[in-house]
């Protein structure tokens, strides 16, 4: 929606709230008063399409799309101001990263976004090795979000290579699959 839009109640996901509520951190949102410390604190608002305050009130009125679709929460750095200086000691930072994952899952993260195709293949190296490969990672990630600028990734990748830095074979950790079943028990629960 863009400003001074009309928006029509039909329009709205009047259940988009309760939906926030049942995620992890969600029901935190019930504490907001809407002060603005949030928003003033963030070292990324400037960049963001929504700042976190308004990305509350957008949950609050049922905007889903608007909420799911902004970059607000793929510019979260996590860098925990926000929570820090929350007179309501809301836990924002973890707001976003369910709403993040509600993202992904809806496939509401507009396609190419960056953040959100790092996230997914990050969750992805963790499941196959229990730990990041990031060779992997960084082909993967660059083969689906930056495709045509691939060439400029070659000379960092080399240097990193040759000082080691990038390992070409990926190392599994022990007991691969305790860490599955426990991955496995917290998606269940619905924790991630």
């Amino acid at each position: 929606m863009l400003e001074n839009e009309v928006c029509y109640e039909a329009t709205l996901d009047h259940d988009f709230l309760d939906e926030i509520y049942s995620l992890p951190g969600g029901e935190e949102i019930k504490r907001c008063i809407q002060c603005g410390s949030c928003s003033g604190s963030c070292p990324q608002a400037c960049q963001m399409d929504h700042a976190p305050r308004k990305i509350f009130s957008l949950i609050r009125a049922g905007f889903r799309d608007e909420v799911l679709e902004s970059n607000t929460i793929w510019l979260c750095s996590s860098c925990y101001t926000c929570a820090v200086r929350c007179p309501k000691e809301i836990k924002i930072t973890d707001v976003m990263y369910a709403l993040k994952r509600l993202a992904i899952k809806e496939g509401k993260a507009r396609k190419g976004r960056k953040a959100a195709v790092l996230s997914k293949n990050f969750v992805k190296m963790v499941n196959k090795y229990g730990r990041n490969h990031e060779t992997e990672l960084m082909t993967r990630y660059i083969l689906e979000a930056e495709l045509f600028n691939a060439l400029h990734f070659v000379p960092q990748g080399m240097r990193l290579m040759m000082n080691g830095r990038l390992p070409v074979m990926p190392h599994k950790i022990k007991n691969l699959d305790q860490l599955r079943k426990i991955i496995n028990k917290v998606e269940e629960l619905g924790e991630i």
